[in-house]
């Protein structure tokens, strides 16, 4: 078998960034109290988490779910080498989050002319004027850029996207000095052959960003596009805590794929992920209890692929009559 197959992870580093604490916790209706989404963020540092998207400097108003971002991002326990980003909507969101010392500020808008308008309530020209004042403020604080672009891989309301569509908006925020760009798939949308062609044509014509892949588990293709981007060169995924997430215009929709799902694959695969896997999914346990329901991870509820567990107690009696009916034979 080749080394640097998809197939054969031999060693290769893949980044996580877990946006659990901000894509997840803002569908919830349970509000999980300020302590404990503190502890949450410490343990996905503690577990080796490469990112963390910590929260949203939102109006508390729209998201009140996410109303004590300040606070959180202040609060955590920082580590060297893990980067806290949060997403912003517009300046004054921005100055929130770097007044509070935030590492990276996350900036979204839709490919979808009909899915921003839906969802931020402007055209995109409107959208990019917005986070184009995002981008001076930040880099005048020194501030790192990652945009999102949502409904890459496929609008819900208008169908497929043309990718050089897509690509373009990608250009224009290159030719910004953003850092980084999540190509993301809003609603589930995406599979595996169209991922791969996208990702690889965006990495081979922007080289100098750092591409991240956001993938939602709507349709059950969630792993495998993982697997599609990272088969086309991509090392950077976002990824949700216990699969939490989902989008309001992707109705029945479930959520992100799941980071201990998406872990356990890889390292089942030989990809180093620098995550403890055992004290992740400790962590994945305590989400029931903060939000009031099951999660969507099966990890947790499974275990491990080499979980074991105890042969029945009356598996001597079945092994003395299974060899008694053979030399009965």
């Amino acid at each position: 078998m080749k080394t640097n197959n998809v197939w054969n992870g031999a060693g290769r580093r893949i980044e996580i960034c877990d946006v659990g604490l901000r894509d997840g916790l803002q569908m919830e209706a349970q509000f999980v109290p300020t302590e404990d989404k503190i502890a949450l963020v410490d343990a996905l540092s503690a577990a080796g988490l490469a990112k963390i998207e910590v929260t949203s400097f939102t109006s508390p108003t729209a998201i009140p779910a996410l109303r004590d971002a300040e606070i959180v991002m202040r609060e955590i326990a920082r580590r060297p080498g893990v980067t806290y980003t949060a997403l912003v909507p517009n300046v004054r969101g921005a100055e929130r989050a770097i007044e509070s010392g935030t590492d990276e500020l996350n900036l979204v808008m839709s490919v979808s002319e009909t899915h921003n308008l839906a969802n931020l309530r402007m055209t995109r020209a409107q959208s990019f004027t917005a986070l184009s004042q995002v981008i001076a403020v930040a880099r005048g604080a020194g501030v790192p850029v990652n945009v999102s672009l949502s409904c890459v891989f496929g609008c819900p309301m208008e169908g497929d996207v043309p990718q050089e569509g897509a690509l373009a908006w990608v250009q224009r925020f290159a030719d910004m000095g953003v850092a980084g760009i999540t190509l993301c798939d809003t609603t589930g949308m995406a599979y595996p052959t169209q991922v791969a062609q996208i990702v690889a044509a965006a990495l081979a014509r922007w080289p100098q960003l750092a591409f991240t892949l956001h993938f939602h588990n709507t349709r059950g293709l969630g792993l495998a596009n993982v697997l599609a981007a990272i088969d086309a060169g991509a090392t950077r995924f976002d990824a949700s805590l216990g699969g939490l997430g989902g989008c309001p215009y992707a109705p029945g929709a479930s959520g992100n794929v799941c980071t201990e799902e998406v872990v356990h694959a890889l390292q089942l695969m030989g990809y180093d992920t620098g995550i403890d896997l055992p004290a992740l999914l400790d962590t994945a346990r305590r989400l029931p209890a903060l939000i009031g329901h099951e999660v969507p991870g099966q990890i947790t509820k499974a275990g491990q692929r080499l979980d074991l567990h105890p042969p029945p107690a009356e598996l001597p009696a079945i092994r003395e009559r299974a060899l008694a009916r053979a030399a009965a034979a």
